[in-house]
């Protein structure tokens, strides 16, 4: 009797031991559209920059202007460098003369990244999104992404724009609207795309009536 009932115990032990639990796959996160545009353009690296540097550069016919940024992000701060001045500011403690001067940066830093600001800026816009409509500078058809702004807040409430892209999610081609008026502002490409620490950015932005906006002296510190 002891013998079988050692037996018994030791079949029921391999029974419990060699039982296998069923692991379920962990279930893929779903992305809108606006993450899969911020998504194709670097976005999920975001988290490992810890500075950006870079020069914003407009020619128009014979002019040139230009200014360069240093963005501390970890310590939100942020360096800008003209001509004629540098100046180095904490975003979140600006006095008159530095709150003029993010103005700019809020500038030059949404043409650098604006796919970025479709995720950073949820919640202050409405979109839309339509497919196989033809892109105003290369005629070409492409998904179309219209994002408006809140009336309040920010530089420039009510601002539109109008992104055209392809099945890849990069963006070929953009519209600005001033206070989402339906005559365009401004219509520029985006080309000449580069790698920088993981993000896809787009050194490039011209159009046919002589205006070329681009990047020079990009660089992506990690952290």
């Amino acid at each position: 009797m002891k013998i079988s009932k050692l037996i018994l115990l030791s079949l029921l032990f391999i029974g419990c031991k060699t039982e296998k639990k069923e692991v379920k796959p962990a279930a893929e996160k779903t992305y809108t559209l606006v993450e899969k545009i911020a998504n194709a353009h670097g976005f999920k690296a975001w988290k490992n920059v810890g500075e950006l540097r870079f020069t914003f550069n407009v020619d128009r016919d014979s002019s040139h202007f230009e200014r360069s940024w240093i963005w501390d992000i970890d310590n939100n701060q942020v360096t800008s460098m003209t001509q004629n001045d540098t100046v180095t500011y904490q975003r979140s403690q600006r006095d008159s003369i530095s709150h003029a001067i993010n103005g700019g940066f809020i500038n030059d830093k949404f043409w650098l990244l604006a796919p970025f600001n479709l995720v950073w800026d949820k919640g202050n816009y409405t979109y839309e999104h339509h497919e196989n409509v033809v892109a105003p500078l290369s005629q070409k058809p492409m998904h179309k992404l219209t994002m408006v702004y809140g009336s309040e807040g920010g530089y420039t409430p009510g601002d539109a724009y109008d992104f055209f892209f392809g099945d890849d999610f990069l963006i070929k081609e953009w519209v600005y609207r001033k206070e989402n008026q339906p005559e365009a502002s401004l219509v520029t490409t985006w080309e000449d795309y580069i790698e920088k620490g993981g993000l896809q950015i787009a050194q490039t932005h011209t159009n046919e009536e002589g205006f070329t906006l681009f990047f020079t002296n990009l660089e992506v510190k990690k952290k």
